[in-house]
């Protein structure tokens, strides 16, 4: 049995609860059970130097956690001079998963800016976060569609994201905390609405694991991305 008493299959509760943030573009605040995040979408008139004269735009992400976010106070990286590796790895991520999903061509040479911010954290934040992202930068782009900033919706799929691992030898979905933290192999599934693979992370903490069992992990990621992918369809109906 596992610690929340769900089943190997069952996601957490999850909600979509879109324009939460006055001014921003597009925003969600996206809850996997106790993990909360806050997805506000910014549009940026000027896309990367690197990509001025090309007529592409650009999709990025930043990824930040509160300081009481978790059980004890974590010190503001802007205090400390410079992100973390982690927070670096995981805002790339997941800029990357929305990249993946958007005609960067029709957007012109502008830039959209997905904030990432945990309020709560109970393990997986960052598949959490991409969930929440899509659902913000979708409602950016609407709102620019609407005002004929772009001629045609750039976006081309959805995009989601789902944490699994091995737990007592058996393969569970979308870990928190108390499961991640003992877990014997943790993993991070992004994938499209379409069923296409944008990036899997997998780490053995203990012993390795055996394709079977990575197998068996994705499978599990599919059906917990056909549910988050239904309600992302759902939050913007």
């Amino acid at each position: 049995m596992r610690p929340s008493k769900r089943n190997a299959d069952q996601l957490r509760d999850v909600t979509l609860e879109r324009n939460v943030a006055r001014y921003a573009e597009g925003s969600c605040l996206v809850k996997f059970g106790n993990t909360h995040v806050l997805c506000c979408a910014t549009l940026e008139e000027r896309g990367p130097s690197w990509l001025r004269g090309t007529g592409k735009g650009w999709v990025t992400a930043e990824y930040a956690m509160l300081p009481r976010a978790t059980l004890e106070r974590t010190r503001r990286e802007s205090t400390a001079g410079r992100p973390t590796g982690r927070t670096q790895e995981i805002q790339r991520l997941i800029g990357r998963s929305l990249r993946a999903v958007v005609d960067l061509g029709a957007l012109g040479e502008r830039q959209i800016v997905v904030d990432c911010d945990v309020l709560q954290a109970d393990g997986g934040t960052r598949t959490a976060a991409i969930t929440g992202a899509w659902v913000a930068l979708r409602d950016c782009l609407t709102w620019m569609h609407g005002r004929s900033m772009i001629a045609k919706m750039p976006l081309r799929d959805h995009v989601a994201a789902i944490s699994c691992g091995i737990t007592n030898g058996t393969a569970v979905l979308d870990l928190d905390y108390a499961e991640d933290s003992g877990a014997e192999t943790d993993a991070n599934f992004v994938m499209t609405g379409s069923g296409g693979i944008v990036e899997v992370q997998g780490t053995a903490e203990g012993a390795p694991f055996s394709e079977a069992q990575l197998l068996e992990m994705m499978a599990l990621a599919r059906k917990g991305i056909v549910d988050l992918v239904a309600l992302q369809k759902a939050a913007i109906s």
